[in-house]
């Protein structure tokens, strides 16, 4: 917490002495500002692979526009103010890239070994924050994917801002280019139905919940999809509202996903 010392001097007309002059009003020493309430954290997961890309490495590791796309990911959440800890989730092999990208672009970042599986690594996040959660310092949490490097902060805030208020939130386009396959799967049963929303992260949900689902699905060895999907088995009683996704924010999983997000990135 910052120490704030203010010294302003302030001429009033009652202040003014007899010679003419102003009297100055100084204040001096610390100033204890506001207590600040509770902060959010953002879990950003880089445990992928560069395989169906056809990349030697870990693509989140591949530059986008003069920086590794990890690097836009962090950013995003490292310049937000409602985020008071960005935790990196990656593998054990990608540890000294991600310390480097952490040091060159966002230092500051906390950075811990995930698991096997996307389910592992978010659990490992999340017990990195454990202490922090339970103490009421972090009400609510972000996950992401590293691979979604143009997500941006005004869809990040939205998303924490309707999991504070409803228990947890993610972030989708409407989709109405989607069919029905038969039960065999080798041909069409009609035409998908209405209401269906492609979803992306970050996803956000408030964080002792979040917590506890994760160790629930641990002990009953449940693998997810995504954060939600977490959310949804071992929290049913947290509502999972979604808000308006972007279009830029694609996940980078081949090549040409690349190209794309090469394109659609803001320039400077």
């Amino acid at each position: 917490m910052l120490a704030v010392v203010v010294d302003v001097a302030v001429t009033r007309d009652d202040d003014t002495d007899r010679s003419g002059g102003a009297s100055s009003i100084r204040q001096t020493g610390p100033v204890e500002p506001p207590s600040p309430g509770p902060a959010a954290a953002a879990v950003v997961l880089a445990g992928g692979s560069g395989t169906r890309l056809g990349a030697e490495r870990n693509k989140v590791y591949l530059p986008l526009r003069g920086r590794p796309v990890l690097a836009w990911s962090l950013a995003t959440f490292a310049g937000m103010p409602e985020v008071a800890v960005v935790v990196l989730v990656v593998r054990e092999a990608d540890r000294p890239l991600a310390d480097q990208v952490v040091a060159e672009h966002t230092p500051g970042v906390e950075v811990v070994v995930g698991g096997s599986t996307r389910q592992a690594s978010e659990l490992a996040g999340l017990r990195h924050l454990a202490a922090r959660i339970e103490a009421g310092a972090i009400d609510a949490v972000l996950v992401h994917d590293a691979a979604r490097p143009l997500a941006g902060r005004e869809l990040a805030a939205s998303v924490l801002a309707a999991a504070r208020a409803g228990g947890g939130a993610v972030p989708g386009l409407w989709r109405d280019d989607l069919a029905a396959a038969g039960p065999d799967g080798s041909g069409l049963a009609g035409p998908s139905p209405d209401g269906l929303v492609a979803v992306q992260t970050p996803q956000g949900f408030r964080a002792a919940a979040l917590l506890a689902a994760h160790e629930e699905a641990a002990r009953c060895g449940f693998v997810g999809t995504d954060t939600a999907s977490c959310v949804e088995r071992f929290a049913p009683n947290v509502p999972i509202g979604w808000v308006p996704g972007d279009e830029r924010n694609i996940k980078i999983t081949y090549a040409h996903d690349l190209h794309v997000a090469e394109l659609a990135a803001p320039i400077g």
